[in-house]
């Protein structure tokens, strides 16, 4: 079986961080690939974005091209309306019945997962890799048991750059080059993406 991380979010835009938890949670979880699937809407997050669903597509490809062990899926843009994990991964695996999957989360979403629609179906049918971030407390003893026994969790190096902070720095006009790939700053720059010149 092959083993694979899932990253889901808006991605809006991907920045260096997605990246870095990406290729932390391949690296030490022992993971072949990395699937990122840009949502069309999440039930737990604001859905109002700067980017459309295409673009936010194309700036994931864009970052990721260069990572033989990276790639991404519209299977949720596909879909459309608010996504839900246990969705996606019933889909994948049974489009890829070869592959073992996980999910891959920030420690900021970690205590959000007993509210994860269908959550204990959902654990039955992935393990969930949780990056430890400094900034972000874990409170696992507030978890399920079933989910504890589901969830890894693995040390996510300190790098403080969200998505938000990307997009209203774009707006003021201030630059965000080097917080994300060089080809998503060059297409945000191409489309006039967030406000930017």
């Amino acid at each position: 079986m092959r083993k694979i991380g899932i990253m889901g979010g808006t991605f809006d835009p991907i920045h260096i961080g997605h990246l870095l938890a990406a290729e932390t949670a391949r690296d030490q979880c022992g993971l072949d690939e990395v699937w990122f699937i840009p949502t069309a809407g999440s039930p737990l997050k604001d859905n109002a974005q700067g980017a459309s669903a295409k673009e936010r597509y194309e700036m994931v490809a864009e970052a990721i091209k260069s990572n033989d062990c990276f790639r991404v899926m519209d299977i949720e843009l596909k879909r459309g309306g608010v996504s839900y994990s246990y969705d996606t991964v019933t889909q994948l695996q049974a489009l890829y019945p070869d592959c073992a999957f996980s999910y891959i989360i920030g420690s900021d979403r970690i205590n959000d997962l007993p509210k994860w629609n269908r959550i204990d179906q959902l654990a039955c049918i992935v393990h969930f890799i949780g990056l430890e971030r400094p900034s972000d407390p874990m409170d696992l003893e507030s978890l399920p048991a079933f989910l504890r026994d589901r969830l890894h969790i693995t040390q996510m190096p300190p790098i403080g750059i969200s998505s938000t902070q990307l997009r209203q720095k774009l707006a003021l006009g201030r630059t965000v080059r080097y917080s994300l790939p060089d080809e998503v700053y060059q297409y945000i720059r191409g489309h006039g993406l967030y406000g930017s010149q």
